[in-house]
């Protein structure tokens, strides 16, 4: 895996074959001086944008991506900083731009967004109401059998993409089949990005099985509790996984515990506005 810090260029939506993940954000829904933990991934002359939080749209800009060049969207659950930008994103395409983006989600994910989220401030934009059809192209994954827990499938071009349900919230679930929607994100078996989740050894343990991931994105919270992995429960992994380990979605304060991740020998802490690339 290489790493590239940012430059005054703008990000390209493009490489040479090889997959790329552009980093918009890497901090916590709370963070105050880190944006929100949001993935570009860029292979060949395909991309898709992991979630789109309140500061997405921001730092697409800020990076030289228009916000009209994101044709491909998935997202992971529901929380502010994971959707709060689509809004902007629906509505621009219907009046601005007059495209429909594509978005990767299932019928039951689809239901649960427009009702409870994106319903609100754009189903009375016209004399007839509008539907989550009208605004977007859904892309539907398809259920793999023989899974160790729920998990689908689709392809964005050359980008294999595969979403394990994972255990987010509420924090009374027992397991992943008691959450609110919540998935991680396989990337061309290789790379997995668990987005937001509880300590979930067995995550980990059962599709690293499967795929021996060359890099595993996890999120860290820096206290134990709550809805999130932290960085305690983390140090419980096997060490050959944790030296795989990227942390992300963490808090302001995240510079006071790299001595800790240091010590769990974690490969790093991911950066905003940073490209990790893989060869061919």
């Amino acid at each position: 895996m290489k790493v590239t810090q940012p430059t005054e260029r703008p990000v390209s939506l493009t490489t040479d074959g090889k997959l790329s993940l552009y980093f918009l954000g890497c901090g916590s829904a709370y963070a105050k001086t880190l944006n929100q933990n949001n993935l570009l991934i860029t292979k060949g002359e395909d991309h898709l944008l992991i979630d789109c939080g309140t500061t997405c749209v921001r730092v697409l800009d800020q990076s030289g991506i228009p916000l009209e060049k994101i044709r491909n969207y998935l997202i992971t659950h529901s929380h502010a900083d994971h959707i709060g930008g689509l809004e902007e994103v629906q509505l621009s395409g219907r009046y601005i731009f007059n495209q429909r983006p594509c978005m990767v989600i299932t019928d039951e994910y689809e239901n649960i967004l427009w009702e409870q989220s994106l319903r609100g401030g754009s189903e009375l934009s016209e004399k007839k109401p509008l539907g989550f059809a009208d605004l977007w192209h859904a892309i539907r994954p398809t259920k793999l059998e023989n899974y160790p827990r729920d998990t689908f499938e689709t392809n964005i071009g050359s980008i294999n993409i595969k979403m394990p349900r994972t255990m987010h919230f509420p924090d009374s679930a027992q397991s992943w089949r008691d959450c609110a929607w919540s998935c991680a994100v396989i990337i061309d078996d290789r790379v997995l990005y668990t987005s937001d989740t509880r300590f979930d050894k067995n995550l980990l343990l059962d599709f690293d099985r499967l795929f021996n991931f060359d890099t595993i994105f996890h999120d860290c919270q820096l206290f134990t509790g709550g809805v999130h992995a932290s960085l305690e429960e983390l140090m419980d992994l096997p060490e050959d996984i944790r030296r795989r380990i990227v942390l992300m979605h963490y808090g302001d304060s995240w510079r006071d515990h790299k001595e800790r991740a240091l010590e769990g020998k974690f490969h790093s802490w991911a950066m905003e506005r940073h490209t990790y690339s893989f060869d061919i």
